[in-house]
């Protein structure tokens, strides 16, 4: 089953995660990655333009009704959950969930209702159980579930709620994660060390 949409999620020590994430998958990254990572309603500096000296894609913050589009990655807007839809974004003031607005399982569980099984859902670090909820229902419906190894994150209690949740698909050192997601579409034949152009997972 080909992948269309990867849903990341992160709290304390996530713009470091985050970086290393995204400096991690391959050029030409070919889907959309959209990212819940907490934090307040007031004016930050620019965490697209932070994260943006890291990342192989061009990062920006949706509107809502914005189309989605493949190879870029998305920053959910602080105060706002951020849902997808079939192809585009909506953006909400409905209350808190687990005091976060926005919400990992919010953008999890609306990935899961609109991509099923063409969904990854990854959890890295993080002080709460958000995104739990959200990944066991990306993989109730068919997607893939990926957690960083608490051993090594910034702040286990998120990855280990998600494990704890769900029966994940894989449990990686962050620094593996990019590398992982890239080989879903580019992998290498062991034997002859050359790179097939898709990678259909369970084929």
């Amino acid at each position: 089953m080909a992948f269309e949409i990867v849903v990341v999620g992160t709290s304390i020590g996530g713009l470091k995660a985050l970086q290393t994430l995204l400096s991690g998958l391959p050029d030409g990254f070919p889907v959309p990655v959209v990212i819940v990572q907490h934090r307040g309603k007031d004016p930050e500096i620019s965490l697209c333009d932070f994260l943006g000296r890291s990342s192989r894609l061009p990062i920006s913050e949706p509107e809502d009704k914005e189309t989605i589009f493949p190879g870029r990655a998305y920053l959910a807007t602080g105060d706002y959950h951020l849902l997808v839809e079939s192809g585009s974004f909506a953006l909400s003031t409905d209350p808190p969930v687990g005091f976060a607005r926005p919400s990992i399982d919010v953008l999890f569980e609306s990935a899961a209702d609109a991509y099923r099984e063409r969904t990854i859902g990854v959890v890295l670090t993080g002080a709460n159980r958000d995104g739990a909820h959200g990944l066991a229902a990306i993989k109730q419906r068919g997607g893939l579930a990926v957690v960083e190894d608490p051993a090594g994150a910034a702040c286990r209690e998120m990855p280990e709620a998600a494990i704890a949740g769900t029966e994940v698909d894989k449990i990686l050192p962050l620094q593996e994660i990019g590398p992982f997601l890239g080989e879903l579409w580019n992998p290498r034949d062991p034997a002859s060390g050359s790179v097939s152009t898709v990678m259909r997972y369970g084929s």
